[in-house]
């Protein structure tokens, strides 16, 4: 059993006059969507030393003694002018207040929705905020002329990025980061943590492309050659790609032709991460989302997205026993603009009740409107288990949208186009192994019938499955983690093949009324399975609406050598 590396701060110079502080976790920092990859994460900070001293993004309070450790053991504090906050949340507070006690004549520079919240978290520090209202400037001398420019998003109302005339890099924050711990501090050889880079976009970026690509277009009026990101790596040898990335994915989700407006609100940040986790699986099912948090949008942009969608999903907290006044506000405007042919959806998070939830649930039943997955109430901080219930939810919302759209369509002409498409008919006539999928992560585990499925290499012994983008194992199969290849047997299949063809709730146990056994990759394995394998992604490959998983086999189990191997035959290539 291998322990993990105590949480540090390394520290390194990056460019005349600036030094990165990285906090660095190599384990989950939080049970947030972001980290569902567990490849630890970095909280990155920024000291500049010009004629004046700027300290950019001080972590959370998980690092407070080990970054103002760090930082006093190369500065004094009492010589720090200036502390940019480049997003304020009250995890971030607990640190700036301690670093204001040793540095009390610092300005906190913030934009004005984060301005609000220091205020109201530290109210002593009300005298010490400066607040950036537009696109500002900052002179730290020696040619350190700092940019600051509003980059508000639905999820991050507060954010700003700051670029350095001398250096020519800017402090991105959330933007171009991921979610990787480790050593690198730049991101030499970019293409091995591409994948990263995209499932921490996924996650954040996504739900949001429209402002993302607003903000993509303001960045660009500065001559930037290196991201220095909040998160992970520092983007310099792969930020033209990056860049160009961020562009084309914003343009794929915006491109989508069914769309889901995401109405929340958040107390504590807890109903923010359920939208975030619901919006991760409506997105990677091919749909896409609307963002929209109610305690800073207007009513028009929220009748706006309401008007504009297919379906909506409306998150709220519960305070005092009841909604905040945003959500029923957001609410009153969804009764009076949407039609009942839209899908509806309901979640969120409480301390003790959950009476708001309750109340939005019982409002959209009244008014005649359908809903895409049961109502989700979680109380206090949401886990693993919980945020992969969200997303499967979140994937059945997107697939209910889908089949609604297909009836809509002639089947009539499908059917008879299928019938005579030769090309249609000749992919069909393609055959594979039947196959159950099995994988666990900690309390997280998933199945799959699976039936596209190949060796692909001797040495070392490795095979291929197709993965449709909205299967909820997808996201129990990026590179690295285990999963078995149970392979079902002529004749002895058809018990398997009905229970895991069946529809599943968002986080019912795909195992009840299955014997299954642990195995060494800490995955089960059906023991009705003719064999088994257990495998390793080494690899995915990005193949339209679905994922080529490329797997290393590190051992293999045959239960029954007698019985041949159960094999699905098709007549189109149209589905399975």
């Amino acid at each position: 059993m291998t322990t993990a590396k105590p949480r540090d701060v390394q520290v390194m110079p990056i460019a005349p006059d600036t030094t990165i502080l990285r906090s660095r976790s190599w384990a989950r920092l939080k049970f947030e969507i972001e980290y569902g990859l567990q490849r630890g994460t970095t909280a990155n900070s920024y000291l500049i030393r010009a004629d004046k001293v700027a300290l950019i993004d001080p972590p959370g309070e998980t690092f407070t003694e080990l970054f103002l450790d760090a930082l006093q053991a190369r500065i004094e504090a009492t010589t720090i002018d200036y502390i940019i906050m480049s997003r304020v949340n009250p995890n971030r507070c607990a640190t700036l207040k301690a670093l204001l006690d040793i540095a009390p004549q610092a300005v906190v520079i913030a934009s004005n929705p984060g301005a609000i919240v220091l205020k109201e978290t530290l109210p002593d520090l009300a005298p010490k905020v400066q607040i950036v209202r537009g696109d500002e400037t900052l002179d730290l001398g020696q040619g350190h002329l700092l940019s600051l420019t509003q980059t508000s998003t639905p999820r991050w109302p507060t954010s700003i990025c700051t670029y350095d005339s001398a250096t020519q890099i800017l402090f991105s924050d959330k933007f171009f980061g991921a979610h990787i711990c480790g050593d690198q501090v730049f991101d030499e050889g970019f293409q091995s943590i591409q994948e990263d880079r995209q499932y921490y976009f996924d996650c954040l970026m996504a739900p949001n492309a429209r402002q993302i690509e607003i903000t993509l277009d303001k960045l660009a009026e500065y001559p930037a050659k290196v991201y220095a990101t909040g998160h992970g790596p520092l983007v310099k040898y792969g930020f033209k790609d990056l860049t160009k990335a961020y562009r084309t994915w914003s343009q794929t989700q915006k491109a989508q032709e069914l769309a889901v407006a995401l109405l929340y609100a958040s107390a504590y940040g807890n109903t923010a991460t359920l939208a975030q986790a619901i919006a991760r699986g409506i997105t990677k099912s091919g749909v896409r989302v609307e963002a929209i948090n109610c305690e800073v949008a207007t009513p028009d942009e929220v009748q706006a997205a309401v008007e504009k969608a297919d379906g909506f999903i409306i998150g709220s907290p519960t305070l005092g026993g009841h909604a905040p006044t945003q959500v029923m506000t957001a609410l009153g405007i969804v009764m009076a603009s949407a039609t009942k042919l839209k899908l509806a959806g309901v979640f969120g998070s409480y301390g003790w009740s959950g009476e708001a939830i309750d109340l939005l649930e019982s409002k959209l039943k009244d008014a005649g409107f359908q809903f895409g997955f049961d109502p989700i109430r979680v109380k206090f901080k949401p886990t693993a288990a919980t945020l992969q219930c969200c997303e499967e939810a979140g994937t059945d919302f997107a697939q209910s949208l889908k089949k609604a759209k297909k009836t809509r369509q002639s089947r009539q002409k499908v059917s008879l186009e299928s019938q005579v498409d030769p090309t249609v008919q000749a992919v069909g006539r393609l055959v594979g192994s039947l196959c159950i999928v099995t994988a666990r992560q900690n309390d997280v585990s998933s199945a799959m019938l699976a039936d596209w499925v190949a060796q692909a290499t001797f040495s070392p012994p490795g095979l291929t499955i197709a993965v449709a983008k909205d299967r909820a194992i997808e996201s129990l199969l990026y590179r690295g983690n285990a999963f078995v290849l149970n392979i079902l047997g002529e004749g002895k299949h058809l018990g398997l093949m009905k229970h895991f063809l069946k529809p599943f709730s968002p986080g019912e146990d795909r195992f009840v009324g299955v014997e299954t056994q642990p195995v060494q990759n800490g995955c089960p394995a059906l023991k009705d399975a003719v064999a088994y394998l257990e495998c390793t992604v080494e690899n995915r490959m990005d193949c339209g609406d679905h994922w080529l998983v490329y797997a290393v086999v590190a051992s293999g189990t045959v239960n029954d050598g007698e019985t041949l191997t159960a094999i699905h035959h098709r007549k189109s290539g149209n589905h399975y």
